[in-house]
C-alpha cells in the first residue's frame, strides 16, 4: 500500500512540478547511487530539496529512497504524518535528545541493511535561502560503524528561493543540482565535515 501511494504521489504530483514547473539543471546525474545501502548528503535550503532529489530516481526505485527527517516536525499531526509516511516514506528522527544513540539510529541502520538509500542533510535543518549553516556530526555517528556505506554529496542552489523556509507556496526559479563522487566515512567527524563543506562551497560558488 505504502509503495503504491508513494509511486502515485511522485508520478502525478511531484515529478511534474519538479521537471515542468521548476527550471532544473542537473550535473553528474550518473553518480546517483541506484542500489543501497548508501547515504545522499545534500545542503539544505528548502523542503523542495528532498522532493527534487527523490524525483531524480525512476519510479521503480522510489520506494527505496528514504529521507531521514525530524519527527517533531514531520509527525506533528495526523495529516502531516500520513503524507510523510505514505507519500514520502521518511525515517523519523527524534531530536529531543531523549533517545540513546543506539535507539536514535536503529531505524536508519535497519534501512541501510535493507539496501535502502537514505537522504540525510548534514546541516540538520534548513537555513536562510541560499545560505549554508554549520554542519552537524550526525552523519558521522550514523555511519562510523558502517564504513562500507558510501556517502554521495549533492550541492543545490535556487530551491531556497523557490520555496523559502516559512513559505507555503513556491515560485518557479532556475535551480542547480550538482552530484559529487561518493566518499567513504573518515576516522573523525571533523574530516568528514571539512570534506563536505569544501564540496558544497566549491560547487555552489561555481554555479552561482
Amino acid at each position: 500500500m505504502k509503495r503504491v501511494v508513494k509511486v502515485l504521489f511522485f508520478a502525478f504530483i511531484v515529478k511534474p512540478i519538479v521537471f515542468v514547473v521548476l527550471g532544473l539543471n542537473i550535473k553528474g546525474r550518473e553518480k546517483l547511487p541506484l542500489e543501497g545501502g548508501a547515504v545522499i548528503a545534500p545542503n539544505h535550503n528548502s523542503h523542495l530539496d528532498t522532493l527534487v532529489i527523490m524525483s531524480l530516481y525512476p519510479l521503480s526505485k522510489i520506494d527505496k529512497i528514504r529521507p531521514v527527517a525530524a519527527a517533531d516536525y514531520f509527525m506533528r499531526n495526523k495529516f502531516v504524518s500520513w503524507i510523510s509516511t505514505y507519500c514520502i516514506g521518511i525515517i523519523p528522527l527524534d531530536r529531543t535528545g531523549a533517545s540513546s544513540q543506539e535507539e536514535l539510529f536503529k531505524e536508519p541502520h535497519e534501512a541501510l541493511d535493507n539496501k535502502d538509500i537514505l537522504i540525510l542533510f548534514p546541516e540538520g535543518s534548513r537555513g536562510k535561502p541560499e545560505q549554508m549553516t554549520r554542519l552537524k556530526k550526525g552523519l558521522f555517528y550514523l555511519l562510523k560503524d558502517k564504513k562500507d556505506i558510501p556517502i554521495i554529496p549533492i550541492a543545490m542552489q535556487g530551491l531556497g528561493n523557490s520555496l523559502p523556509k516559512g513559505e507555503a507556496l513556491f515560485v518557479p526559479f532556475n535551480c542547480q543540482v550538482v552530484i559529487g563522487e561518493s566518499i567513504n566515512i573518515p576516522e573523525n567527524s571533523q574530516t568528514l565535515n571539512e570534506t563536505l563543506k569544501d564540496f558544497f562551497e566549491t560547487n555552489l560558488k561555481q554555479i552561482s
